[in-house]
């Protein structure tokens, strides 16, 4: 593990010191979200695994992709494609195939990003993360808030409040051609305000033929009384993107001039979405406050999936409407209660068409035909009531809750139904890939119990206990999107049961969290040998995370988030001749470890040299392939030039790591990489005034 031993010793040493606790409770840690309660809180009273990248640390790292700023959450590993493109890991193993999304629920200022059953496994490039105040992370199924796809977790985006009078503009410039501008304007007039927040991307791209632009755009406006507040905003994004694939051969990203390669140079992601949302925080009186927030949502989407035989166009679309709702009242001094309903309607539509004629063997141009695959309409309709009573007395807290779902989808067929040709006629050689099942409704119904105990050991040490269950409904294109024989898919919804402990406090000069963790996954959704997709599969994953903030002396401090983890398949499959029951998931590494240490060298100036390893992992389910892993180094330096000016330079990769931002390996390619960048530099220079 290189240099992973060293790092992971000396930072759990640092933590067990045998230091004294403060007795007046000074060094206590305060973080306030709303991802855990629709209500901005302190979440170190909760018994949840919720962490927070802040603004001055997003500002810092100065990330071009959310991947970099994710980096600083312990269990999160988040793989890097190309240009905006990402494959995601929470408490888990990186997501890839089917089953790629729907485990974590992806969020912008409390808003799904998708609705439920229509999720993209890049989904987060439509949040405004260049322009957040916060970035905020659930680890596991932790509230009865959050309902399908909040399996594993939730990401939650927080914008940049501009209406209390924010302005900046900033300018970023770096290697290969990348730029970014960034501009907020804000007016506060008191009882209301409003503002902008604008960010533009242009990156040429270190690989042949590949390139990002990209435009976010964020209005919002405020109101608010002695008792009623009302935040809104709209968000529109804009993403044309030219595309590089996957390289291959063993290792290939080690070699420079085949990792600049791109055999796909025609592949391309346009994405544009808008979402418009309203929050009302009313406190009806003083024991009685009231959350709800409707929003609209309108996304259209086109790719070329270079990375299927014959290269066919994709089209997607989804247009929705939903509210959400929570009413939160105190009953006595020790107990409360919340009550809510979530509900939402959406129309999506999906679209592939194949202009030329596959290539490659004999088998694949006769099973994959010209034309169109799929062109079908699925109108969504999904209610969520809940419900949660807490107790709290000076030290113990209990909350217990529950949420019931309900998601039913229409499926209109647009096509002949079954294996054929658009035209119907047959394949040969068995017949055509691609099978269209019949229109029809299928509804899925779930209830999701949730009981979390925290007890305040002192004023710096809070201890907990949380036992969830989460789950998610199959999604559209799991099954709509079918292959070879199969005419219906029969699934079921994807259900996990966890349990977790955790201590969180401060420690003196430390501040930390560390949570463990065992989930059991059932009805886990996956293509079998005969490429029915089927939900037959079982995992386990368990695992231990420390994220330590330690003041070494005034003027320097270490950051650190580690997590050690096991994630096992738990179903009897033969894969590659061999029953893959207990081993190792594919992309799956035991310890992912990001750690930063920065120096206040004076008032003016901050120098942070940040080191991320990446343990070894094994990319197939056989356990026959792998990749070394990897460390790689980044250097950070924050000069406050005057009190409107500010300058940041980074260099990432600092020492030219040859290195994979993603593994894989197939029967079809072998092994195949998205290589690294080499070394690349970024200069910020950034102007606020009032």
């Amino acid at each position: 593990m290189r240099f992973s031993k060293f790092f992971i010793v000396f930072s759990l040493s640092s933590l067990f010191q045998p230091i004294a606790f403060a007795q007046d409770g000074t060094q206590s840690i305060e973080r306030i979200t709303t991802t855990a309660s629709r209500f901005a809180i302190d979440d170190d009273i909760k018994a949840l695994a919720i962490s927070s990248v802040s603004q001055n640390t997003l500002e810092q790292i100065g990330a071009t992709h959310i991947e970099k700023a994710l980096q600083t959450i312990a269990g999160a590993n988040i793989q890097h494609g190309n240009g905006q493109e990402y494959l995601p890991a929470l408490r888990s193993p990186v997501f890839t195939g089917s089953g790629a999304c729907g485990a974590i629920l992806t969020l912008e200022d409390g808003i799904p990003l998708r609705a439920s059953g229509f999720c993209n496994v890049n989904e987060l490039f439509e949040a405004h993360m260049e322009m957040a105040e916060r970035i905020e992370v659930l680890k596991g199924p932790g509230s009865v808030l959050y309902g399908a796809n909040a399996v594993h977790g939730v990401i939650n985006v927080i914008t940049d409040n501009p209406t209390y009078g924010g302005r900046f503009a900033a300018l970023d410039v770096g290697s290969y051609g990348y730029t970014r501008g960034k501009l907020q304007l804000g007016q506060d007039l008191g009882q209301q305000g409003f503002g902008v927040n604008i960010s533009l991307t242009r990156d040429g791209g270190y690989r042949d033929d590949e390139g990002v632009d990209q435009e976010k755009v964020n209005l919002q406006h405020r109101y608010e009384t002695s008792t009623i507040t009302v935040r809104s905003g709209i968000t529109y994004t804009n993403l044309n993107q030219e595309t590089a694939g996957y390289i291959e051969g063993f290792e290939s990203y080690k070699d420079r001039d085949l990792a600049k390669q791109n055999a796909n140079p025609k592949a391309f992601r346009d994405n544009r979405a808008l979402r418009a949302w309203s929050n009302v925080l009313w406190q009806y009186d003083e024991a009685t406050d009231i959350a709800i927030t409707p929003y609209v949502r309108d996304q259209k989407m086109t790719f070329l999936k270079h990375f299927l035989p014959g290269q066919p166009l994709e089209k997607n679309a989804q247009r929705s409407v939903g509210v959400n709702t929570l009413l939160q009242h105190t009953l006595t001094t020790n107990w409360r209660v919340q009550l809510g309903l979530d509900a939402e309607f959406t129309q999506g539509d999906m679209w592939q068409y194949q202009g030329n004629p596959t290539s490659g063997s004999a088998f694949l141009q006769a099973t994959i035909p010209q034309g169109k695959h799929y062109d079908y309409r699925v109108d969504a309709s999904q209610f969520a009531p809940f419900a949660a009573l807490q107790y709290r007395s000076t030290r113990w807290q209990l909350d217990f809750g529950a949420r019931y779902e309900h998601l039913e989808y229409d499926y209109q067929n647009h096509m002949l139904a079954g294996r054929t040709k658009e035209d119907g006629s047959t394949c040969a050689m068995g017949g055509c890939r691609y099978s269209r099942p019949a229109s029809g409704q299928t509804t899925f119904s779930e209830l999701s119990p949730k009981l979390a105990i925290s007890y305040q050991v002192n004023g710096d040490l809070i201890a907990y206990t949380n036992i969830a269950k989460g789950y998610r409904a199959p999604q559209t294109s799991e099954l709509y999107q079918l292959q070879r024989a199969q005419q219906i898919a029969d699934l079921d919804s994807e259900t996990l049961n966890s349990i977790e402990m955790g201590v969180k406090g401060a420690y003196n000069d430390i501040q930390f969290t560390l949570a463990g963790y065992v989930m059991n996954k059932d009805n886990v959704i996956y293509r079998d040998s005969d490429f029915f997709n089927v939900s037959q599969g079982q995992s386990k994953h368990r695992g231990l995370e420390l994220e330590l903030s330690y003041t070494l002396t005034d003027d320097w401090r270490l950051e650190t988030a580690i997590s050690n983890a096991l994630h096992t398949y738990e179903h009897e499959q033969i894969s590659g001749e061999q029953n893959i029951k207990g081993n190792i998931m594919d992309t799956a590494p035991r310890w992912v470890a990001n750690s930063r240490i920065n120096w206040q060298a004076s008032d003016a100036l901050m120098i942070s040299l940040q080191w991320h390893h990446m343990d070894n992992y094994f990319t197939d389910a056989e356990n026959q392939h792998s990749y070394e892993g990897h460390d790689v180094f980044a250097l950070r330096a924050n000069w406050q030039l005057s009190e409107q000016w500010q300058a940041t330079m980074r260099i990432e990769n600092l020492f030219d790591e040859r290195y994979a931002e993603r593994a894989d390996y197939t029967t079809f390619s072998g092994d195949r990489y998205f290589p690294g960048k080499p070394r690349t530099a970024l200069v910020t220079l950034r102007y606020q005034w009032q």
